[in-house]
């Protein structure tokens, strides 16, 4: 096959995965984490209490084209997969100077469920695995052709990555760690050009630092608290292989594996860029196993290790030469991983719109994928007509997020407690949180200390069952609320 067919191939399968990613993401009901992502879309801002804005940003971009929908909330996010997919495959030919690298690992890279998923579920992974990819792409622009100016690119990646997740700042020693360890490349670090490209990052990242100086640290020390240790619990050490297994699915996990392994040991390929991959797979991948020493890492969290991952998967498929089992089971793996992670693709979306798979039983997408929430709200806002409730008020940011999506637009949605959550946003219409309003929240609402004290009158109004099918997800209690003792909302900081 000619270079040129090759790319057009490649090409094509990248073009057909964001098509079956566009029906999905039209067709999939938002998750919570969407919901309250596309809120904080409506009020642009340096900051938001949980991460920086990019996801807001991505988010209003796609529903400026296609409306509040749940396609048009992820509409940017799986189109970005387009020049995402395009940073790995030069990055991959400029490092190894091997289009079939290139190509492969481009599909492999496409095939995970970390790049599937996480481009079509819009949270702030889409954006930083974009970013990641650039971040790559303007590293081996840097070896590849020796320019100095290559570095303001790589710092205009970073920048967009912090502007995506706090997660970036590990791109900082995975840049240092590759310029000491590969002698050929030390004479950068007495070059202005790489302190330049973390200028033009800082100067990205600016905002957020505004933003959060101006509101008490709060995003700060919410992620970045997430470094203390509290405790010693290994177990969740275990938890970390196999979620990975998982999100890279299993094929290209295990030639990600060996795409490693030869890095390290066999001398596939020149030694920068195999110290660039190395650097970006092992320093972020090595920080979050000593985490999993005292708290969960989330399966997510190793999202910009993925690019590098994936060229390393293309690396163990082409560029060793390995021994005849090996040899076999790296034909095997490449063979079917495409097919394998299309069809896990699918599998999920079928599951996490039905749960037809697990015969209707719970699984981990039935409280955040918000099927049932249409219908659900269609009753909440029944009984706030019948009751006359001037706004909706909700205990959790998850719940408060999907009403204000799914009820009519012009209806008043807040959350009652952790009110940080939404200082970017004006705060509700006093007029309407002083007369009658409708709580939607967990069962005996009554017998809550905080709200008989708020409140001259609770009275129980309703209940919502949410349903995948035959099951029930959650039973939800309506209360009417009235006789406002004081300040409605619950001004107390929320926990970090």
């Amino acid at each position: 096959m000619t270079e040129q067919r090759l790319a057009r191939l490649t090409a094509l399968t990248v073009v057909g995965l964001v098509a079956l990613r566009l029906f999905v993401g039209a067709v999939t009901p938002l998750t919570f984490d969407e919901a309250y992502y596309w809120m904080w879309s409506k009020h642009l801002a340096g900051g938001y209490y949980d991460h920086p804005p990019m996801v807001a940003v991505v988010i209003r971009l796609g529903t400026l084209i296609a409306g509040d929908t749940e396609f048009g909330v992820r509409l940017v996010s799986i189109l970005l997969g387009l020049p995402m997919s395009w940073a790995v495959f030069r990055s991959a030919e400029m490092l190894f100077d091997d289009r079939r690298v290139a190509a492969t690992a481009t599909v492999m890279f496409n095939a995970t469920l970390m790049a599937a998923a996480g481009t079509t579920i819009v949270t702030p992974d889409a954006p930083l695995l974009v970013a990641s990819s650039f971040v790559l792409y303007g590293l081996a622009k840097v070896l590849s052709t020796g320019r100095g100016a290559w570095w303001l690119g790589v710092g205009a990646a970073v920048g967009a990555a912090l502007l995506s997740k706090y997660t970036a700042m590990f791109f900082g020693p995975v840049i240092l760690i590759w310029l000491v360890a590969v002698p050929q490349l030390r004479h950068w670090l007495r070059s202005p050009w790489p302190y330049l490209g973390g200028l033009i990052a800082l100067l990205m990242f600016a905002p957020v630092i505004v933003w959060n100086a101006d509101h008490q640290w709060v995003s700060f020390i919410k992620q970045l608290g997430r470094a203390r240790i509290e405790s010693f619990r290994p177990g969740y050490l275990a938890e970390l292989l196999p979620t990975q297994f998982a999100l890279a699915t299993p094929l290209v996990f295990v030639l990600g594996g060996y795409g490693l392994y030869a890095l390290w040991r066999r001398g596939s390929g020149a030694p920068a860029s195999r110290a660039l991959l190395n650097a970006t797979v092992w320093i972020i991948t090595g920080y979050f196993a000593w985490h999993a020493f005292h708290a969960r890492v989330e399966a997510n969290w190793l999202s910009p290790i993925y690019p590098a991952f994936a060229i390393a998967a293309a690396v163990a498929v082409h560029r060793v030469d390995w021994r005849p089992l090996t040899r076999r089971v790296v034909a095997f793996c490449a063979r079917w991983a495409a097919p394998t992670g299309v069809a896990l693709f699918a599998i999920a979306a079928v599951q996490a719109n039905t749960g037809l798979l697990t015969g209707f039983r719970r699984d981990a997408t039935v409280r955040t994928v918000g099927v049932g929430v249409v219908q659900m709200a269609a009753e909440i806002e029944a009984v706030r007509a019948r009751v006359g409730a001037g706004c909706v008020l909700a205990d959790d940011y998850g719940n408060t997020a999907w009403l204000a999506f799914y009820l009519p637009k012009a209806t008043c949605v807040a959350q009652r407690t952790q009110r940080m959550r939404w200082v970017n946003a004006p705060e509700p219409d006093p007029g309407l949180l002083s007369g009658k309003l409708l709580l939607v929240g967990e069962t005996n609402a009554a017998e809550l200390p905080d709200l008989k004290a708020a409140f001259a009158r609770i009275e129980k109004v309703g209940e919502v069952v949410r349903r995948r099918g035959p099951l029930v997800i959650e039973v939800v209690e309506l209360d009417l609320l009235e006789g406002a003792r004081g300040e409605v909302l619950d001004r107390q900081p929320p926990p970090y």
